[in-house]
């Protein structure tokens, strides 16, 4: 097996970096100007401060955060309907397939999708979480797949993508995406009573899935959960990025980063698989947001700490030359994981999106071999 690839700065999500705050003296004096002021209104006698305040206030027209609201609510109307208008098919006619809203924990209206076999029993049922900045849409031909070996499928929209709730490309939290994903297998272990369920998860939609897997309540409703490329070591571009991006990610939560790679970073080895994702409308593009970029480096501290209280029964799969996530943070998952259940896999010279690979039918034969193997266990 080669040699490791040389990482870049990285990110969890499959098309955008974590810029560098201070790249540019304009976003260094952006920043800077925001501490003073911060810092300022603190030192000011509270009369002071609350008349300064109430004057701000006052400024920001309250008809520009109206527009901004109802311009955010037509993009995700639009954005709804791409998501609806996408063929689930894939010449699968064996396969029934279906669109709906679900409601996350904050009430905010989340697109979903399923897919089921036919006929036959089902031997389980699979739930896909995907990853930053794309779309459960992406899965279709996976869950043609997976149907065909009689698994069905579920796969849920975070939180500000595809056709979900939300500013595209922005998470507020993604403890909100984690409990949405417990809120979501909750629903669909009712509706399935008696079938084994597993959790998917994609890059940072893989430590979406490790962190829910680690609440008693939701491993326990589970058969097991794969992990594709996930994001579990999850390094800024520059020391200072860790420092301050608790503060930032308060003060300009929504701000967005200058300079983000629109035409991605290659993840794929396939040019027809890198041209689809990164044409596909519902695949978010633009510089990566403050708050969505402190999310994202808040849960892969977290997961890192703690790999070694994983009891949950896994499946890891990696490229080795994969230059968004880090494939040795994966093994070291792998070897620190108390979980008695556990398999690695590691895909000499393979990138990022490995359902996306000119391999994927073998990637994904692996992930559903795994599943059977779990079930028969």
């Amino acid at each position: 097996m080669s040699t490791m690839a040389e990482m870049e700065p990285l990110t969890s999500g499959a098309s955008n970096r974590i810029i560098p705050i201070l790249k540019t003296l304009r976003t260094s004096l952006l920043y800077i100007h925001a501490l003073l002021f911060s810092v300022v209104l603190l030192l000011l006698p509270r009369r002071y401060r609350r008349r300064y305040t109430a004057d701000s206030a006052a400024e920001q027209s309250p008809s520009k955060s109206v527009k901004r609201w109802r311009l955010e609510e037509e993009d995700t109307i639009k954005r709804r309907a791409l998501a609806e208008g996408i063929d689930m098919t894939t010449g699968n006619e064996d396969c029934r397939w279906s669109t709906f809203l679900f409601f996350g924990v904050r009430r905010n209206a989340l697109f979903t999708r399923s897919w089921f076999p036919v006929t036959g029993q089902k031997k389980g049922i699979l739930v896909i979480i995907h990853g930053l900045n794309e779309h459960s849409g992406r899965y279709a031909q996976f869950a043609k797949q997976l149907t065909s070996c009689n698994f069905g499928v579920y796969a849920m929209d975070w939180i500000g993508h595809g056709g979900s709730d939300g500013l595209h490309g922005y998470v507020p939290s993604l403890d909100h995406v984690v409990a949405d994903t417990g809120a979501f297998l909750e629903k669909i272990k009712s509706e399935n009573p008696g079938v084994p369920c597993f959790l998917f998860g994609h890059s940072t939609g893989g430590a979406v899935v490790l962190k829910a897997a680690s609440y008693p309540n939701i491993e326990e409703m589970l058969e097991g959960i794969i992990l594709t490329s996930p994001a579990l070591r999850v390094k800024p571009a520059h020391p200072i990025v860790g420092a301050v991006a608790p503060f930032f990610s308060l003060v300009i939560p929504k701000f967005q980063f200058k300079g983000a790679n629109k035409r991605g970073i290659p993840v794929s080895r396939d040019p027809a698989a890198l041209l689809a994702k990164y044409s596909d409308p519902l695949v978010y593009t633009g510089p990566i947001r403050v708050r969505t970029g402190h999310e994202i480096l808040r849960i892969s501290s977290y997961l890192l700490r703690n790999f070694k209280s994983v009891t949950v029964p896994f499946f890891v799969l990696h490229g080795t030359a994969d230059k968004v996530t880090d494939p040795l943070a994966s093994q070291d998952l792998y070897n620190e994981a108390a979980s008695k259940f556990k398999d690695i896999k590691l895909y000499d010279g393979f990138l990022h999106d490995l359902l996306f690979e000119p391999e994927r039918e073998e990637v994904g034969q692996d992930i559903i071999s795994w599943m059977e193997k779990k079930i028969r266990s």
